[in-house]
């Protein structure tokens, strides 16, 4: 962790739907720029951490603390204000408006920046993400890659710290996918934090400083990510095997 602390803490976190316990107790602290890949099977409570971290879900027990302050009773649209963003597995633009249209939205209502300064941001993010140039073509004429560029370009607009990522990555080609992996590197260069769940794990390992897996609600390895691929917890829950 820097000098100034963590950007987000996650202290004790517990969800349940019903009598199914998704988050068991999980603690993280992720630092200001940082970039963190998690793992682990399907199941794990990975994207269920992500819509806790942002708000899009309440947990049953727990805290979370953003940039030094209390989030865990603040809503998802509030969390992205101060800076905390993330994109879905499942892309769903606005399919009736342009790419322009859709990032301007998110630019202006999810991070409630003024008329010129959302212009401004939407530009940037669709540069960054290689759009500018589809900027008016009507977003359910896009492909799966461009799909994803345009979940990415929302989420950026918001003018995040701290960027949760939920499977970018999936079902694209290798190509597509190192594609993304620039785009995301461009936005570590730029101090952004990351938190990108990912099955590819070759692509997220060329990213990713720090590694976690989950499985069954809890975090059982943190750390180094050939440590962590080596670890015989994570062998035996993730990759299906027996370590050596």
């Amino acid at each position: 962790m820097d000098a100034q602390g963590p950007i987000l803490v996650a202290a004790g976190l517990h969800k349940r739907f019903g009598a199914l316990v998704v988050l068991d107790g999980v603690d993280l602290a992720i630092a200001a720029g940082e970039a963190i890949g998690i793992v682990g099977p399907n199941g794990a409570g990975k994207t269920t951490l992500l819509s806790v971290l942002s708000g899009a879900q309440q947990p049953n027990g727990g805290s979370i603390s953003f940039k030094g302050g209390d989030v865990t009773a603040l809503s998802a649209p509030v969390r992205c204000r101060l800076g905390l963003a993330r994109t879905h597995q499942i892309p769903r633009p606005f399919s009736c408006m342009t790419v322009f249209e859709n990032v301007y939205v998110a630019a202006s209502q999810g991070g409630g920046f003024s008329r010129d300064e959302s212009y401004s941001r939407v530009t940037d993010s669709l540069a960054l993400c290689g759009m500018l140039d589809i900027a008016n073509r009507p977003a359910e004429a896009l492909g799966l890659l461009d799909r994803k560029r345009l979940e990415l370009a929302r989420a950026l607009a918001t003018g995040p710290s701290l960027l949760l990522l939920d499977e970018i990555g999936g079902g694209l080609t290798d190509a597509e996918a190192s594609e993304l992996v620039e785009t995301i590197r461009e936005l570590r260069r730029r101090g952004i934090g990351i938190v990108w769940i990912e099955h590819i794990v070759h692509v997220l390992l060329q990213v990713a400083e720090r590694l976690i897996c989950m499985n069954a609600g809890k975090i059982i390895a943190d750390g180094e990510p050939a440590s962590v691929m080596a670890n015989r917890e994570v062998v035996e829950a993730y990759l299906g095997g027996s370590a050596p």
